[in-house]
C-alpha cells in the first residue's frame, strides 16, 4: 500500500545543500513509492548490447516485483517485453539470463518469437487470435550500446542524452565486446545512499587507495588544475578524434559525460595500472592512458578504457537493501587465459565496491538513527547534490501524476 501523504511531506522538507529527510532514506513507504512510482517513470539503464550478443539471447531486469525480458532478435534489434506470459501471466524467463530460439512459459508451454508475436497456444477457442496476445512490450532506447528501459507507457524524452552520449562512446564498439565477467552485490544500505556515495570522491583519498592510484580524484566534484600534461593529453585526443568538452547534467537533463587522464602512468583502470586486457578495443592501436566516464541518473554509471569496458547498474531491492551489478566488457575475439584474466581484470571494481558497500552501510545506519539531521554538502559534493535534485524533481512529478 502506498502511503502517499508521508512521501509528500518528506518532499516538501527537502532543503537546498542538504541531504534529504531521513524517511526518504529508510522508510518502507518510501521505498514502495520508489519502486512502484518514482523509478517507473524515469529511463533506467538495464544492461549492454553485449549482454544480449545474439540472436535469442536474453537478459532479466528486475525492479522489485517487476521482471523484464531484454532479447536480441533473429532481425539484430535488441527489444524488451514484461515477463509474463499473456495467458495465465506465469513467469517466463526464470534464469537470469540465457539463450532460447523461442521463448516458451514453463507452465503451459506458450510459445513466442523472438519478436514477443506468440507463436503456438494449444486447446484454444476457435475465435482465439494469436496476434493479439504477443508479449507486452516495455520501452527500450539503444544509446550507443548502452539499454535503457522504461516501465511507463509515457516515457519521457531521451533524445538528448543519445545525441550527447551516443558520438562519444561509440568509438568502443560495445556490438563487438563480451561479457567477461558479471557480478552482483548486494549492499546494505538504500538504493539513493548508494548512488550518493558513487556521485562524490570527497571520501576517496582515505576510502579508496587502489582506485586513486589509477583514477585520481578530479573528475568528482573536484576540478582538475590546469597542467602542461592534461594539455598534452588534450592534444593527443584531438589528434584520435576522442577529445569533447566535459558535459554536466545540461538543462536539468541526467546525464554526465567527462574524459579523464589516468593517474601514475596507468594505462587502463585495473589494481596495478597495466592493461587488464591485451587485445585492444575501438580505435586504440597502442594503450592510451585516459578513460571516459559516463553517469546517468538514477541507477548507472560506466567507464570506457582502451583494453576493456565496466559498468555498473543499481537497483533497489528493500529499503535497506541494493543490488549493485557490475559487468566487464572485453573485445570478442580476446581469450580468457590468453588475453586476459578475469581475477585481474575485476580486481580494482571489486575492492572499491568491498569498500564502497562499507561506506554505505555506515551512512544508512547512522541515518536510522533517531538522531540524524539533514547534513549539508561539502563544496566537491556538487554531484551528489545534482543527483538529489533529480531524485527531488522526478520524485515530485510522479507524485503529482499519481494523485491527478
Amino acid at each position: 500500500m502506498l502511503h502517499l501523504a508521508s512521501v509528500a511531506n518528506w518532499l516538501s522538507n527537502d532543503r537546498k545543500g542538504h541531504t534529504l529527510p531521513r524517511g526518504l532514506y529508510v522508510s518502507d513507504e518510501a521505498f514502495a513509492f520508489d519502486t512502484q512510482v518514482m523509478l517507473k517513470s524515469v529511463w533506467l539503464y538495464a544492461c549492454t548490447v553485449a549482454h544480449v550478443k545474439n540472436a535469442g539471447d536474453y537478459f532479466v531486469f528486475e525492479l522489485a516485483g517487476n521482471s523484464i525480458i531484454i532479447l536480441r532478435g533473429r532481425d539484430n534489434e535488441v527489444r524488451a517485453f514484461w515477463n509474463s506470459c499473456r495467458h495465465r501471466g506465469a513467469k517466463i524467463c526464470l534464469d537470469q539470463s540465457g539463450r532460447a530460439p523461442r521463448l516458451m512459459c514453463p507452465y503451459h508451454q506458450w510459445t513466442y518469437g523472438l519478436d514477443g508475436k506468440l507463436l503456438a497456444a494449444r486447446s484454444m477457442a476457435e475465435d482465439f487470435d494469436k496476434a493479439d496476445h504477443g508479449l507486452n512490450p516495455v520501452a527500450l532506447e539503444n544509446v550507443g550500446g548502452l539499454i535503457f528501459i522504461c516501465l511507463s507507457d509515457n516515457p519521457p524524452p531521451i533524445d538528448r542524452v543519445k545525441a550527447d552520449i551516443v558520438d562519444q562512446i561509440a568509438v568502443y564498439d560495445l556490438e563487438k565486446l563480451k561479457v567477461a565477467v558479471q557480478d552482483d552485490y548486494i549492499e546494505d544500505a538504500n538504493w539513493k545512499l548508494v548512488m550518493e556515495n558513487n556521485r562524490e570522491c570527497y571520501h576517496c583519498d582515505v576510502g579508496h587507495p587502489e582506485l586513486i592510484s589509477v583514477l585520481g580524484t578530479t573528475g568528482f566534484g573536484r576540478d582538475a588544475p590546469a597542467d602542461d600534461y592534461l594539455e598534452t593529453k588534450r592534444a593527443e585526443w584531438q589528434a584520435l578524434g576522442i577529445d569533447h568538452d566535459v558535459i554536466e547534467f545540461p538543462d536539468g537533463w541526467w546525464h554526465r559525460v567527462a574524459r579523464l587522464a589516468l593517474a601514475n602512468g596507468a594505462v587502463t583502470q585495473s589494481i596495478d595500472g597495466k592493461l587488464a586486457c591485451q587485445k585492444l578495443i575501438g580505435p586504440f592501436k597502442v594503450p592510451e592512458t585516459s578513460s571516459l566516464s559516463v553517469w546517468t541518473q538514477p541507477n548507472s554509471w560506466h567507464h570506457f578504457c582502451c583494453d576493456h569496458v565496466v559498468t555498473f547498474s543499481l537497483t533497489p531491492i528493500g529499503p535497506e537493501k541494493t543490488l549493485l551489478r557490475t559487468s566487464w566488457l572485453v573485445h570478442e575475439d580476446a581469450v580468457e587465459g590468453v588475453d586476459y584474466n578475469p581475477d585481474h581484470l575485476a580486481a580494482l571494481w571489486r575492492a572499491t565496491n568491498v569498500q564502497d558497500g562499507h561506506f554505505s552501510m555506515v551512512n544508512h545506519q547512522g541515518i536510522a538513527n533517531d538522531g540524524y539531521v539533514q547534513g549539508p554538502y561539502a563544496v566537491e559534493e556538487n554531484l551528489v547534490e545534482d543527483f538529489k535534485d533529480f531524485y527531488v524533481d522526478r520524485a515530485k512529478a510522479a507524485l503529482k501524476a499519481e494523485t491527478i
